[in-house]
């Protein structure tokens, strides 16, 4: 394998394992803008997951499967919205909460159902989200440099892949170029202006907690039923964690969220193309060394090597409608 065979390699894993990644980020845009922190997004993913590969399983049908892990997600988010907006509780607190509870059910109802440990049946056939070949994809394999790009990389996706690179300019729409947007950002930054204005800050923040969790359900769906086949214990493995980490890294803007998640993707992809290899000069290296690069690359860029990211100012913060 030559090293343009090598590169087109990696950048199509790097394609496919930030689609969870970029999902999860856009949904975490949407309450971060409202005012509303979501740790929970690791939960909601990990739940979307469970339900998705069991409704796809016992249906036979992929796109029903997504539909079972929206409804749980945005269930898990109307939870956290309850918790946080409604009773004014700590929205840390609460979506750490949801996250051990959908590590915990996940788990325990697998093995109540299908007996496999927690994991779910094998899912096939139209049950998954399978791979599209693009027009002309066969045809242009042989161009030179475009042709591997464009057959390896942009073809052979499946239809979740493409409605997550579209999902960036319509958040960036609806955000910035919307009444809704522009009330759900303002909700961000000073919730008593838009109380005053006799907008319900209550209703927009819910809006906003209902589109992370319906984002977050097409994460879910891509890691069950259409990366994989089949649900496994953990398998969101911290994802929620780095879109979040994406999310202040690009600070809280959809195009720049692409971007870093593209980033985590690609040293995900790298640390699995140099599982065995060695490095030269040093080595085969342990593979948890690489496997462990996107968490690392998590702590250098919070630790203050992005500069000043500031949120909005009224995150995390519970509103009190003043009397």
């Amino acid at each position: 394998m030559d090293f343009f065979d090598i590169v087109v390699s990696i950048l199509g894993s790097t394609i496919r394992l930030s689609i969870p990644l970029l999902f999860t980020a856009l949904a975490g845009l949407f309450t971060e803008r409202a005012g509303v922190f979501d740790i929970g997004l690791e939960g909601k993913m990990l739940a979307a997951a469970f339900a998705s590969a069991c409704v796809a399983y016992l249906t036979g049908n992929a796109w029903l499967g997504l539909c079972g892990g929206i409804a749980v997600s945005i269930i898990f988010s109307l939870i956290h919205g309850f918790a946080s907006i409604t009773n004014r509780g700590n929205q840390i607190v609460s979506g750490v909460a949801l996250n051990f509870v959908a590590a915990g059910l996940t788990v325990v109802l697998g093995q109540a159902w299908f007996g496999q440990g927690g994991r779910t049946p094998q899912v096939s056939g139209d049950g998954r989200f399978t791979p599209i070949i693009l027009p002309f994809a066969d045809a242009m394999r042989e161009v030179p440099v475009i042709g591997p790009l464009y057959a390896n990389v942009i073809s052979g996706n499946n239809i979740l892949t493409y409605l997550a690179f579209l999902a960036v300019p319509i958040t960036w729409w609806v955000l910035f170029r919307t009444r809704f947007g522009l009330r759900l950002r303002a909700v961000g930054e000073n919730p008593g202006a838009v109380d005053t204005a006799g907008i319900s800050v209550t209703w927009l923040r819910y809006r906003a907690v209902i589109a992370a969790g319906f984002l977050c359900g097409f994460a879910g769906a891509y890691l069950s039923i259409a990366q994989s086949a089949a649900f496994i214990k953990d398998m969101s493995a911290g994802k929620g964690y780095i879109a979040l980490a994406a999310l202040i890294f690009a600070k809280w803007k959809p195009v720049p969220v692409m971007f870093a998640c593209l980033l985590f993707g690609f040293l995900d992809a790298f640390a699995n193309f140099m599982q065995g290899k060695a490095v030269p000069g040093i080595g085969e290296v342990p593979v948890q060394i690489f496997q462990a690069l996107p968490y690392i690359l998590t702590c250098i860029l919070l630790a203050g090597f992005i500069g000043v990211a500031r949120p909005p100012k009224a995150g995390g913060v519970a509103y009190t409608k003043e009397r």
